[in-house]
């Protein structure tokens, strides 16, 4: 293995420069040292799989250490054929198999990491151009590194020249779950590569976000009709319709909506939400949905050297962009069970003032349902360094009051944004609305990155009407309450004791020792009432921690029936 202090080594694509080293090395190995082909005047060694291949090269100081031929479906041949028959391979010959071949390093380096790094890279080749199936022929001296690297060996073996082969295969999901099981091993080898392939070192993972019950209904959406057999508790829109004046000019120009381009720049909604929100409208962006406008500010604000401090637990999108797609430093600021997942600001301010790029904070938070008061946020924002950019999510602030927003506060200021979901709040989770509100000087760099028509027509429409209707969400807003509220009582009458007293049109709570959270779920789902596992939204959550959304009085009584059932199910197995 190469030690720390081993300068790095770069993996690319192999230009044709590259290409011409490549075959002058194939020549020195597999001619003069290996002699598996004929010495030659011109010192270089290709062969007709050339036309076709790709080839991943590693360099030190701009010479070539090694490579690696990845030779993809639409070669009419592969390499494999030389030696073996194709029934051989366990796979069909089809547009998801590829060739892994030609994994060489000079000499100098072959005590090294530099062999799992090129195999590494040549399993993330296919994988991110959509293969499932990879085969190789694999020298049987160093059989052990192709096993580390995830390749299976079929006991199916032949002789080259001076050294002995052996057929192996692979299957990428199966790669990409061994590469998730010793992930720190990944995290080293990464640190000692310069990557320069057009994808990521590790493959992105969407953002899980429950919806489950489209499992279901039919992502297709062939089948609405079975959405009414569906309680979908697991993701949390309104239990409500949107407003009358909405469904009305949806209703009543539809046809128009779908067929028209809609206004650029969502002037006309930017300017409802100012007049209604008492905003000014230089200090307000359009997005489809919140995430939308948490991906393009995140990666407008910050790089890899940006240090972040995230609430634990909070929505999960904060870590996946952080993590995954900025690569940032991300520390959390742990929230307590014990505590109720209460906020403590004058600990969180003292961990804030350690220096921070961005600080992200849920209010009210998410999957817990606690809230800060406006009042303690204003203080704490007082005491927050100009230079350290703060994000606040208010996705559900209407179910406590649209006065606690801290729209009117962020932008007065030079290092505050409030992000506001129209989702969650106004019933329009389908049609993806939502805005930023902060100082202008930031709306104004995020508003050169923001593309034309970023909101469709109908969704603008929507918004704009829902906007409008303020009385109507209030009532829906105060009938909110008192659905969780007595959601909550009975929950704890069939058992489950510890709920987590939240503001929102959701609950958290935990299942009582020695149920199994996976068949409680498994379970609900029999009964077509679909909940959400919340473990992967913070390490402070445990393992048992469940997330359900306030439904109407009918539904919420449905619901209790069926978590009745399992629980009694489950107690009466165990």
């Amino acid at each position: 293995m190469l030690s720390d202090s081993a300068p790095k080594f770069s993996l690319s694509v192999a230009s044709t420069a590259d290409r011409k080293e490549i075959y002058k090395i194939r020549h020195e190995v597999y001619a003069k040292e290996l002699r598996q082909h004929s010495v030659n005047t011109s010192c270089e060694l290709t062969d007709s799989l050339d036309e076709c291949n790709y080839y991943i090269v590693a360099k030190q100081r701009e010479t070539v250490i090694g490579f690696v031929s990845i030779t993809p479906p639409t070669s009419r041949a592969f390499s494999v054929d030389k030696y073996f028959n194709r029934n051989s391979v366990p796979y069909h010959f089809d547009d998801y198999l590829y060739e892994v071949r030609l994994l060489t390093i000079i000499e100098a380096k072959r005590k090294s990491s530099l062999a799992f790094a090129l195999m590494f890279a040549s399993f993330r080749w296919v994988q991110s151009h959509g293969g499932k199936y990879i085969v190789s022929i694999c020298r049987t001296d160093v059989i052990d590194m192709y096993k580390k690297a995830g390749l299976h060996p079929l006991n199916k073996k032949t002789i080259s020249g001076e050294v002995d082969y052996e057929l192996c295969v692979a299957e990428v999901e199966k790669l990409a779950q061994a590469i998730q099981q010793d992930f720190e091993y990944y995290e080293t080898l990464q640190n000692k590569i310069d990557w320069h392939l057009p994808f990521a070192f590790f493959a992105p993972s969407a953002c899980y976000h429950g919806g489950s019950f489209f499992e279901a209904i039919g992502e297709d959406l062939q089948n609405l009709s079975k959405a009414k057999q569906v309680i979908n508790a697991d993701v949390l829109d309104a239990w409500f319709p949107p407003s009358p004046r909405v469904l009305s000019t949806l209703q009543m120009n539809l046809s128009w909506l779908l067929q028209t381009s809609p206004p650029t720049d969502a002037k006309g909604l930017i300017k409802v939400i100012a007049e209604v929100r008492g905003l000014k409208e230089r200090s307000i962006l359009h997005g489809a949905g919140s995430s939308n406008l948490i991906f393009l500010a995140f990666r407008t604000f910050l790089n890899r050297t940006s240090k972040v401090l995230i609430l634990d637990p909070c929505y999960g999108e904060y870590a996946h962009v952080l993590e995954n797609i900025v690569q940032c430093h991300l520390n959390r600021f742990t929230l307590i069970r014990e505590n109720g997942f209460a906020i403590d600001t004058l600990s969180l301010l003292s961990e804030v003032q350690k220096g921070y790029d961005l600080v992200v904070l849920v209010n009210p938070n998410n999957p817990t349902g606690m809230y800060v008061s406006k009042k303690e946020m204003e203080n704490l924002l007082r005491n927050i360094p100009t230079s350290t950019l703060v994000w606040i999510d208010e996705t559900y602030i209407e179910y406590v009051s649209a006065n606690e927003s801290l729209e009117q506060l962020a932008i007065n200021t030079e290092n505050v944004i409030v992000c506001k979901s129209m989702s969650k709040v106004y019933a329009l989770s389908g049609a993806r609305a939502a805005y930023l509100c902060g100082p202008p000087h930031l709306i104004e760099t995020l508003r050169l990155l923001t593309p034309p028509w970023a909101i469709s027509l109908p969704a603008q429409a929507a918004a704009i009407m829902a906007l409008k209707d303020e009385k109507y969400y209030q009532a829906k807003y105060n009938e909110t309450q008192h659905l969780r509220k007595n959601l909550q009582t009975m929950l704890q009458r069939i058992g489950i004791s510890e709920v987590i007293k939240g503001v929102a049109n959701f609950l958290l709570f935990y299942l009582p020792p020695g149920i199994s959270v996976q068949l409680f779920l498994k379970y609900c789902r029999e009964e077509n009432l679909y909940l959400r596992n919340v473990g992967n939204m913070g390490i402070s959550l445990g393992n048992d921690a469940i997330r359900i959304a306030v439904k109407d009085k009918e539904v919420n009584n449905k619901m209790i029936r069926i978590l009745k059932k399992a629980t009694e199910r489950l107690k009466k197995n165990s």
